[in-house]
């Protein structure tokens, strides 16, 4: 009997099973300029893996000298602004039975290693595709909106097509997915936040559009981290996604950022704009917060603290957690403690420690 998707609570034995021959991994990994990170994480992963494969994209580093210490197996790859094409030439290169695809900013520790090497020795041969909880360890930056979420990781090489379903019998399309225990420690030194941006930028340039992923994918990051200069380049292709449809899904998140660069740029009349079409449906916690942002900005503290009180406590984020959690905690400690000051009523101070009480207590979600 085939899965789509295989899951389990306790650990990695419910869906598996010890197997007469383990199972071999191939190590692919795509590199650039990691001379300070990748032996660290080699070093958690090397001695798990049958096979080393590293694709270097331009390093003017050591990078490669320091890959040679570990594999013979390294290869030069011209970098054209596309992660999938050099993921798939590293991915043409392996042998084994499995592919592991990890960054040079994650490590294994030993509990992890542990939980690896059993996934390794019990693996179900039906099995094509490994999720595992991707952790990162600060939040700062982050552009997580909980502190695990799984992704993929390791992945069959060869793939054994099966027909399915007595009846009107068909061959099964999609893989099945192990949702593993294995936590994946993300450690990075910095984002790369302006080459996502530019790479974006490219490929709509390109294609003329976006995948729902990247689209999604692209909000997600200039909410985060974009600066006014990243909104303006953008806004061409969010107005453009908005008109479709500015009640569907990817309509709301367009308003979104198109309402955060109108924010930025001090535009109220279009900023009201979307956010009052946001108001029609659903609101959610992103416009909330730009609205009690504005008010902020403009003096108006009361009327910030409805827009900040609506974000954290009526409203759910659709793009970036933070939205609905500390952002607009901030804003009602701020609101709250400038009132404070301007009336030198006691009970603003109150709010103002109440919230900051609330904005210490505050946490990512576990998972989403």
């Amino acid at each position: 009997m085939f899965y789509t998707t295989i899951t389990h609570k306790k650990g990695v034995y419910g869906a598996l099973h010890h197997t007469k021959d383990m199972i071999t991994i191939s190590l692919c990994m795509i590199v650039k300029n990691e001379e300070s990170i990748l032996a660290r994480c080699l070093d958690t992963v090397a001695d798990l893996m049958d096979e080393i494969i590293i694709v270097d994209t331009g390093s003017t580093d050591r990078t490669k000298e320091i890959a040679a210490k570990y594999t013979d197996k390294i290869y030069d790859f011209q970098w054209i602004d596309d992660f999938s094409a050099a993921r798939n030439f590293s991915f043409s290169k392996a042998t084994m039975d499995y592919i592991y695809a990890p960054d040079a900013d994650e490590i294994l520790d030993e509990e992890n290693r542990t939980r690896f090497k059993i996934l390794k020795k019990c693996m179900l041969p039906e099995i094509e595709m490994v999720q595992m909880k991707y952790v990162t360890v600060s939040e700062d930056g982050s552009l997580l909106n909980a502190k695990k979420e799984y992704r993929p990781k390791l992945f069959k090489r060869l793939r054994t097509y099966t027909w399915i379903d007595p009846i009107h019998e068909t061959v099964r399309i999609d893989p099945v997915v192990f949702n593993s225990d294995i936590e994946i420690i993300h450690k990075p030194l910095a984002l790369h936040g302006k080459r996502d941006f530019r790479i974006f930028l490219k490929e709509y340039a390109a294609q003329g559009k976006l995948s729902d992923k990247l689209y999604r994918m692209y909000a997600q990051q200039l909410l985060k981290m974009g600066e006014p200069e990243d909104f303006i380049k953008a806004y061409a292709i969010f107005q453009e996604l908005w008109q479709l449809n500015p009640l569907s899904d990817r309509g709301k998140e367009a308003a979104c950022v198109l309402a955060r660069h109108y924010r930025l740029s001090n535009d109220p009349a279009n900023l009201f704009k979307y956010a009052l079409r946001d108001m029609m449906e659903t609101p959610c916690s992103e416009m909330c917060y730009d609205l009690g942002a504005y008010y902020q900005a403009q003096g108006d503290y009361d009327e910030a603290i409805v827009w900040y009180l609506n974000a954290a406590y009526e409203t759910v984020s659709i793009i970036d957690i933070h939205c609905s959690g500390d952002l607009p905690l901030q804003g009602l400690v701020h609101c709250y403690k400038e009132l404070a000051a301007i009336t030198q009523n006691p009970q603003y101070q109150e709010m103002a420690t109440h919230y900051d009480t609330e904005l210490s207590q505050w946490q990512m979600p576990e998972e989403l």
